[in-house]
């Protein structure tokens, strides 16, 4: 297995940077671009594994897309609704947003479409959207008898999406909804959608929602998420450009607060589409400032305070605190969570046993974990085929030598550079 050292900084981190596209943009804007009616062009487009196998699957399904990957552009011929292939077998890895996007677009198709992952995805539960379309005419079941997980088959030949009324719930994934939310208006009728339970990471609700009315979607939706209405029509070709991923953008805000520096992120404000850009407050409630401006975002390291944190909403960055945690003066406590654990690892789990790897004392929650402050051991951290473990266990190292991350590879699957981006902004003492 390959390993990754990471090197302590010298000095605190100063710099600027600008992390590649949003994952959770660009996937949503290739579903939006598929259904629209005619050529849309995607600039800033992420090119990583789940965006990677988000346009292999359209090309599979027949569409016609374009990309160049050193401009970070795209073009996809959508088809007002239609789906050209009357049958086609999809591979998603473990990109959730990719396989639960494409099941709301494969319902409305009139062929026959099998989707699969690997091992883990087959552990990641999609019966609650299985279950939100069929009463709109779909006709889908996973595969494996009493499952509620992929494989997941669709056959289009005995029914489609056609529209009506459904009903979903909101506590394990808010991907079901907006998977839903996004093939909706090309129903054959108007759609009424409602939620049961708590809806989490609504940020990423409000992200589906602004991008169908930025593509002419007509949709009506109440402050409180708890009920959508949509209406039939074509999605508009437009030119959309794709900001940069917020999440991403932690890991640096990060190595700025551990480190006492100063780190920019072009490209990103207080409006961003993105509700991780909110992670930046995380850490001004610990003692970093934050200053917002019209096209970036700057944290200053300062002395850490532990926090009591409720992370429902920007739960992806969740991981980058609790290495933040590990260097502040007192515990913090980052609660309402529970939805980690459906993620490409059992996120809480995997954080609190690398940290007690790491001999940091670290408790677990059925809602989320508490990490005690404490110097850090060189330590080998596992990071379970997650991205996003291996980004932000990386934090360790900028302060403890011998932190070694196994399997760093992992971070292709939203950001195939990060640790060549990371020792460019530590710098040259770094290396």
């Amino acid at each position: 297995m390959d390993v990754k050292e990471i090197l302590p900084v010298q000095h605190p981190i100063r710099g600027i940077i600008r992390p590649p596209g949003s994952k959770s943009i660009t996937n949503r804007a290739l579903i939006l671009a598929a259904l629209a009616n005619g050529p849309v062009t995607l600039t800033g487009v992420l090119d990583s594994q789940d965006t990677k196998v988000m346009v292999e699957s359209l090309r599979r399904l027949g569409f016609h897309v374009q990309q160049d990957r050193d401009l970070c552009v795209c073009e996809v011929h959508g088809l007002a609704g239609r789906i050209p292939a009357t049958s086609a077998d999809l591979w998603l890895e473990n990109s959730g947003t990719s396989i639960r996007f494409l099941a709301g677009l494969c319902a409305l198709g009139t062929g026959h479409y099998r989707l699969d992952g690997s091992a883990r995805m087959r552990q990641r539960p999609i019966g609650d959207l299985v279950r939100a379309l069929r009463p709109l005419g779909a006709v889908l079941t996973c595969e494996a008898a009493d499952s509620d997980c992929p494989p997941l088959v669709v056959d289009g030949q005995q029914g489609h999406m056609r529209g009506g009324n459904t009903t979903i719930a909101g506590s394990i994934s808010s991907q079901f909804l907006s998977s839903l939310l996004m093939c909706a208006p090309a129903c054959e009728a108007p759609v009424h959608i409602h939620v049961t339970g708590e809806l989490v990471s609504q940020p990423y609700v409000h992200m589906t929602l602004q991008m169908i009315r930025d593509f002419g979607g007509r949709i009506d939706a109440p402050d409180d998420l708890s009920h959508f209405q949509t209406y039939p029509g074509p999605y508009s070709a437009r030119v959309y450009d794709i900001e940069p991923d917020a999440s991403a953008a932690s890991y640096f805000f990060a190595a700025a607060a551990v480190t006492a520096g100063q780190v920019t992120v072009r490209g990103l404000h207080a409006g961003s589409l993105q509700g991780d850009v909110q992670f930046a407050t995380a850490l001004q409630q610990m003692g970093c400032t934050v200053e917002w401006q019209a096209d970036r975002v700057t944290v200053t390291g300062a002395p850490l305070r532990g926090i009591e944190i409720d992370m429902n909403a920007i739960s992806d960055t969740a991981q980058t605190l609790a290495a933040v945690a590990v260097f502040a003066s007192g515990p913090t406590t980052i609660r309402n969570v529970a939805h980690m654990r459906h993620k490409e690892t059992d996120r809480i789990t995997a954080v609190v046993t690398e940290l007690q790897r790491a001999g940091i004392h670290a408790v677990e929650h059925a809602d989320g974990l508490t990490i005690h402050p404490g110097q850090p051991k060189p330590c080998d951290i596992h990071t379970y085929d997650d991205h996003r473990m291996a980004m932000s266990f990386s934090l360790l190292g900028l302060r403890t030598p011998g932190i070694r991350i196994l399997d760093p590879a992992c971070t292709a699957k939203t950001y195939p550079n990060f640790f060549h981006d990371l020792e460019s902004l530590c710098g040259k003492d770094h290396q």
